[in-house]
């Protein structure tokens, strides 16, 4: 069994940049795909990030594509989500998730575990 511990959120100010980073245990890391996914007050959880399990292959959302970007490192059992240019609609609590496969996946059913999560507040 994989444990994910997310950190990096807290609060900032509307078009500045955060980097998450989640640090994974208990399995083989480099096997898997990981996510990124948020879920705002009152709204469904979304996808924000995938990235392969070789690192090469990664997928944003609509409403991130072009300010964020996903990565890992797989030597230390390590994946960062960077988000730039952060607005007040990017408030959420941000989960990291490991795959149950190697290529890139959108829907959270394809994730089979999950970090408690990461507050980020993004103020105006």
């Amino acid at each position: 069994q994989v444990q994910l511990v997310e950190s990096g959120g807290g609060l900032v100010q509307a078009g500045g940049s955060l980097r998450l980073t989640c640090a994974a245990s208990g399995r083989t890391f480099s096997n898997y795909a990981m996510g990124w996914f948020r879920q705002a007050p009152g709204k469904e959880r979304e996808f924000v990030a995938s990235v392969s399990a070789s690192g090469l292959t990664s997928s944003y959302a609509h409403s991130v594509q072009g300010r964020c970007t996903i990565s890992r490192d797989n030597a230390k059992n390590t994946n960062y989500l960077q988000i730039n240019n952060l607005t007040p609609e990017d408030t959420a609590v941000y989960y990291c998730a490991a795959a149950t496969v190697r290529d890139v996946m959108v829907e959270d059913t394809d994730y089979y575990t999950w970090g408690q999560g990461t507050q980020v507040t993004v103020s105006s």
